[in-house]
């Protein structure tokens, strides 16, 4: 029985192994075609270490050429950071006021919160467009940090994590005098950080993601984020694939770094909540 088990684990192991392998295979190819020169780009069978190294070359023309990538690095940086900062702090404090402060009607409200995530995003597009140009935000930076800065989904998702925390806690920090800001800074938000740094880390994912918002509400070229400039940029250089591949690369960067650096955090919070659930 024992053996069958290993047996079992093990061929399940090297399923997974093969599987991430092929998953990875395109990153893969991604990464060594930045390197290479426009000639062995599609060269068979796939070179994947470059014979002649370009990098240099390619790098520089994606970072510093006609559509220079440290500009719309900056935008991207500046919307995505403040977006997410601005958007895990009001989801988590109402979240915290739905879930452990008790006020009347507070269950009606945040139905009415929840009823509006089954509203469209296209939907409100066109009053979103109207509104903001009537105040001002339109083509602004300012304007897409307000559009991702209240999150439904963050607001639910990290209520249940609240709803975790036992009341004997709240209850105990109230007998000691504390009010609701500090139980909820001392007590209750140190409790579900694994949750916390979850939705950040998929906030700032969401964001430097985003097309449609900057497509529709930026139209100066300096003020395009990342996703719009790759466009661009695919657009001039449609037949350099090593020119495209390199600004795939430098696009997906930071992405890779922020869950390299959160991973635990996400881990533990999936976790929480698979122990939870």
């Amino acid at each position: 029985m024992a053996k069958s088990m290993v047996i079992r684990k093990s061929l399940i192991t090297l399923f997974m192994l093969v599987l991430s392998i092929l998953f990875l295979l395109p990153f893969v190819w991604m990464l060594s075609t930045s390197f290479k020169i426009e000639a062995d780009v599609f060269k068979f069978p796939i070179q994947w270490i470059p014979e002649k190294w370009n990098a240099v070359n390619n790098y520089n023309e994606v970072w510093f050429g006609k559509y220079p990538f440290y500009i719309y690095y900056w935008n991207s940086i500046k919307v995505t950071v403040l977006t997410t900062l601005i958007s895990v702090t009001v989801s988590a404090l109402a979240a915290y006021g739905f879930s452990k402060v008790k006020f009347a009607l507070g269950n009606f409200l945040f139905m009415v919160v929840l009823t509006t995530y089954m509203v469209p995003p296209q939907a409100s597009l066109v009053p979103q467009f109207i509104l903001f140009r009537k105040i001002g935000l339109f083509d602004s930076h300012l304007g897409l940090i307000l559009l991702g800065s209240f999150s439904v989904l963050g607001t639910f998702m990290l209520r249940q994590f609240f709803l975790s925390i036992p009341n004997d806690f709240i209850e105990a920090a109230k007998i000691d005098g504390a009010g609701h800001w500090r139980i909820f800074w001392s007590i209750a938000l140190p409790m579900v950080k694994p949750a916390i740094a979850t939705y950040g880390i998929l906030r700032f994912i969401w964001t430097w993601n985003d097309y449609q918002n900057p497509l529709i509400f930026i139209r100066t070229d300096k003020l395009l984020t990342i996703p719009l400039a790759m466009q661009k940029f695919t657009t001039i250089n449609g037949e350099f694939y090593s020119l495209i591949m390199a600004a795939a690369v430098s696009a997906i960067l930071p992405l890779v770094i922020v869950f390299i650096i959160g991973q635990k955090q996400v881990i533990e919070g999936i976790a929480l909540g698979g122990v939870k659930g």
